[in-house]
């Protein structure tokens, strides 16, 4: 099978990484295609790099934008690579603007998609990140579920049983695949820090960075925790002059940003993590790490049932009574079914056996 495995932004690569290697063990041709919606060399070089991951294929080069021009761009871009290649399939991974534009891209033109991270609901509609998963599983093939949950929303949703494989969490491969690297490394004692003496902050949420009261706000209630443990933050690029302009309190040290294996080795090391990412909720979960989330929903709710994760809001007064109490009282380490590090190679079995768009069952022609 020709397949085309899309990344686009620096949470796509973790994601992408452990389903490309399972793949080209198994003997697909594999195109790996890097939109360009991060380019940074902080959020995108060292990551690949970190990884392991090869250069891309292709790279479209899209840049940044609204999300209306950014995904108009992708689209633009990938069509034509998809008439030059003609794959059997397009894998597509987690919820950013990449993801939907290449899905609907794909889901004119032919070929057979998959949704890795299917059936996520944060079920608001002010993040963008949601209308992106909405419409991207309804014109997806295959629905990649990480965890039971997720796969149960896409039944209520209606979608067809045989569209629906859960697969576990893609992240969690390459997080165990690099865990005893990341703490072998010196990025701990380079910070002057020791293992379980700090807790780790990152912010780069729209909803949480773009509204400067609401990031004071934010501010005000970490600097309250950092009275009782000592907080180090990360700075996103988008996060960065905002932060500067409001000025973060006493007891958050601001490092610069953190690639992936330096990350991965803050949080292990982490006495507590405050934050707005749906990605480190999921790794802190695995890692066993006490979670604070900085926000009112989560679309990864089994970190919350199953996990190390608590949804404290925005308000700094919560989120100081609630981090108080992890770190007081640290919940167990919990880890929801399949996120054993075999993800990858469960969604290579299922695409791989999942025969072509003229044998397979498609979900418009109503089987």
């Amino acid at each position: 099978m020709r397949i085309i495995c899309v990344a686009g932004a620096r949470p796509n690569y973790m994601k992408i990484k452990p389903v490309l290697d399972a793949l080209e063990a198994h003997g697909a041709e594999t195109f790996l295609v890097h939109t360009g919606q991060h380019y940074d060399p902080a959020m995108n070089d060292v990551f690949f790099q970190d990884l392991g991951l090869r250069p891309p294929d292709r790279f479209l080069g899209v840049g940044s934008g609204s999300h209306a021009a950014q995904t108009g761009r992708v689209m633009t871009a990938f069509e034509p690579l998809v008439d030059e290649l003609a794959p059997d399939l397009v894998v597509v991974v987690g919820d950013v603007n990449s993801t939907l534009a290449c899905a609907l891209v794909t889901a004119k033109a032919g070929p057979l998609l998959a949704h890795v991270e299917a059936g996520l609901r944060s079920r608001d509609w002010s993040m963008p990140e949601e209308v992106n998963r909405l419409a991207t599983d309804r014109v997806s093939d295959y629905l990649l579920a990480p965890s039971e949950d997720a796969a149960d929303n896409l039944r209520a949703e209606g979608y067809h049983e045989y569209q629906i494989h859960v697969v576990g969490n893609v992240m969690i491969d390459t997080l165990f695949a690099n865990l005893d690297r990341a703490k072998a490394s010196d990025t701990l004692s380079g910070l002057g820090l020791t293992p379980g003496s700090y807790g780790l902050v990152t912010l780069h949420r729209p909803a949480n960075v773009d509204d400067p009261e609401i990031l004071a706000g934010l501010l005000k209630g970490l600097g309250e925790v950092a009275a009782h443990c000592p907080l180090v933050l990360p700075v996103h690029p988008r996060a960065a002059e905002k932060i500067d302009a409001i000025g973060a309190p006493g007891g958050i040290r601001l490092v610069p940003p953190a690639g992936y294996l330096d990350f991965i080795a803050l949080q292990a090391g982490a006495r507590i993590v405050l934050t707005d990412s749906g990605g480190v909720q999921e790794e802190t979960t695995a890692l066993g790490v006490p979670c604070v989330t900085l926000r009112d929903n989560t679309e990864r709710p089994i970190t919350v049932e199953q996990g190390t994760n608590v949804l404290a809001g925005r308000d700094p007064d919560r989120i100081l009574a609630t981090a108080l109490k992890l770190l007081d009282d640290p919940p167990p380490p919990r880890r929801p079914a399949l996120w054993d590090g075999r993800a990858g190679e469960r969604i290579a079995r299922v695409l791989l056996d999942g025969g072509t768009a003229a044998t397979r069952p498609r979900p418009t022609d109503g089987r």
